[in-house]
């Protein structure tokens, strides 16, 4: 469960503010129209902000039982380090990594998935995503990796908009959080 008393999650909603939410007319992943988008690379891909979310990722993470961390790429990508990086420091449970490609290779591996994915039948993983709208593409992620056996045991976003996609994840009985929500003005609650 994330700690919302956490002395670090001040600044890290500062950093989103000042630097991921954008405002204007923008079409999402999902097609809906908005009034603003959050683009958390802005924060995923500074140092500050990453630290941050590794860290306070990762502590959501270690109260889970699971081998790994992945999510969607591209979005996912500093996120899945970042945990990765806070879990070997940490040295109590050092994360593997991996992503889910959006389509699979045409070449080389072929590979929707790409990292280490644990191979054991059953493994428990964690997904991890930047920004969750309609779920629509997280969904299809968690679908390639239980199509290719393993279990999701949590699932953690940086800023849900609530859009129904976290309720699409827990109507499907997943243990879904996000460190932050935006309403529909972009304000981070």
């Amino acid at each position: 469960m994330i700690d919302r008393t956490d002395p670090r999650m001040p600044r890290l909603k500062e950093l989103i503010e000042q630097k991921a939410v954008l405002r204007g007319e923008f079409t999402l992943a999902s097609g809906l129209k908005s009034k603003y988008y959050f683009d958390g690379r802005k924060v995923t891909h500074d140092p500050e902000g990453i630290a941050l979310i590794g860290a306070l990722v990762n502590e959501v993470l270690e109260q889970v039982e699971i081998e790994a961390v992945g999510g969607p790429a591209t979005a996912a990508n500093p996120i899945v380090t970042a945990v990765q990086i806070a879990s070997f420091t940490k040295m109590q449970r050092p994360l593997q990594g991996f992503y889910i490609r959006g389509e699979r290779k045409s070449h080389g591996t072929q590979n929707l998935i790409e990292g280490n994915l644990p191979r054991t039948k059953g493994a428990r993983v964690a997904i991890v995503e930047d920004t969750v709208s309609t779920g629509g593409s997280l969904l299809a992620a968690i679908e390639a990796v239980e199509a290719a056996g393993c279990k999701v045991a949590k699932i953690v976003a940086l800023v849900d908009r609530r859009q129904g996609g976290g309720d699409a994840l827990r109507a499907k009985g997943y243990d879904y959080e996000a460190l932050f929500e935006a309403d529909s003005k972009g304000n981070i609650l």
